[in-house]
């Protein structure tokens, strides 16, 4: 019912949206005689602000199509290497000769689409051949494809490493840490070849270690609360009608409400770049807004899947994760190097979280094994920013040349 309602709003909306983007128009076209009145400009603005309060936001693209290698502009092309019902496996396939790393970025399935790691990528593509999980808006999915779950997550991540080979490298981000973790770990246990070298970033390896407003939550709330609250059908009117998921735009709430005084202050300081005509300003807001607006649908098996078996009873610390029914023993890792990134303000995932992988993978060398605590940033400064560019980045690929 509560999707529905959603819907309901977004259709009484479109109109007054399609008025006021008419409004807007009218009020700063330099053709229109109205864009000169005194007051235009700020009825531009406030009719510019409604429009993006009240629209909706699709999967923005990478938007990557070059890059520099040795001081050469070099050709940039994105290509679907597998596509199953909840991921497609993207290559970023640069036009040069040199032979880099195979790395596999996995994104998060937690609300916004693989194109917020495009800083992520953009810095990495000079020194390596990136390919990048592209998780599917859930409603999307027929539900004639069936559930996906957490088992399934670390399935395909088995998948994508096997098509990529014995010299790729795995670079996960946030909530992956664990399906990554476990598929590595699996892939050891039979005998095959994993990935040179895994990465992991302020993930959920841990989540008892200074635990954070998120950890708390999913702890403080039965499951039958999150699947009650937060579970819901999704609209007929898309290919996924009737899948149970997480709603994007319940998601989207979440985030907003860990901080609203600073979004709010932030389409506030929009409104007026507008009004002064503050450009450049006024685009960083759109970029930043575009992305972080655009959400999608997580199926209900793996939400409520990773609620409880990583959250609340720690299945991974405690030995007992398991995958259709096969335990997940982190100590058969032999032949992966381990480094783990932390951000010393990460408010989402703790530190020590991800740091715990270590006492995992006893069977990893010493030597083979790397941690680092990035200080002073926070969990999206991690893969993210200007710190992530000239800090962490410089260290992953080093990690990578090292033991490759």
């Amino acid at each position: 019912m509560l999707y529905a309602l959603h819907e309901m709003r977004h259709a009484w909306l479109a109109p007054w949206n399609t008025v006021a983007a008419a409004q807007r128009d009218l009020l700063s076209s330099p053709f229109s005689p109205l864009a000169y009145f005194p007051s235009s400009r700020r009825m531009a603005a406030g009719f510019d602000l409604f429009c993006r309060l009240t629209q909706r936001y699709e999967r923005p693209g990478f938007g990557l199509d070059g890059t520099v290698i040795d001081g050469r502009e070099i050709a940039v092309e994105e290509r679907v290497v597998i596509e199953t019902p909840f991921c497609r496996l993207l290559h970023f396939r640069r036009d040069a000769v040199r032979a880099d790393p195979a790395v596999l970025l996995v994104a998060p399935l937690s609300g916004h689409f693989a194109t917020l790691l495009r800083d992520t990528v953009r810095a990495l593509l000079p020194d390596h051949e990136i390919y990048v999980t592209d998780w599917v808006d859930a409603k999307l999915v027929p539900l004639a494809r069936g559930p996906f779950g957490l088992d399934d997550y670390v399935e395909t991540m088995r998948e994508f490493l096997r098509f990529l080979g014995p010299d790729a490298h795995a670079i996960s981000v946030c909530q992956p840490t664990v399906p990554v973790l476990a598929a590595v770990a699996l892939m050891a246990a039979d005998g095959e070849a994993g990935p040179r070298t895994m990465t992991m970033m302020g993930g959920p390896i841990d989540p008892r270690r200074s635990p954070t407003a998120v950890n708390n939550l999913a702890t403080q709330r039965p499951l039958a609360w999150f699947e009650r609250t937060l579970i819901h059908p999704v609209p007929m009117k898309y290919p996924g009608g009737m899948r149970r998921v997480y709603p994007g735009f319940l998601q989207h709430l979440g985030f907003v409400a860990m901080n609203p005084s600073r979004h709010a202050d932030a389409h506030w300081d929009y409104y007026h770049h507008l009004v002064r005509g503050d450009g450049d300003s006024a685009d960083a807001h759109r970029r930043f807004y575009d992305e972080y607006n655009a959400v999608l649908d997580m199926p209900a098996e793996y939400y409520l899947d990773t609620i409880r078996r990583v959250f609340q009873e720690h299945h991974l610390p405690h030995g007992r994760f398991r995958v259709n029914g096969v335990p997940v023993r982190p100590e058969a890792i032999r032949q992966t190097a381990l480094f783990t990134i932390e951000g010393e303000l990460d408010d989402i995932s703790g530190n020590g979280q991800t740091e715990a992988a270590h006492e995992l993978c006893t069977g990893i060398p010493a030597k083979r094994r790397s941690h680092y605590l990035a200080p002073g940033i926070g969990h999206y400064g991690i893969f993210s920013g200007r710190r992530w560019r000239e800090t962490i980045a410089p260290r992953i690929r080093d990690f990578i040349r090292r033991h490759g």
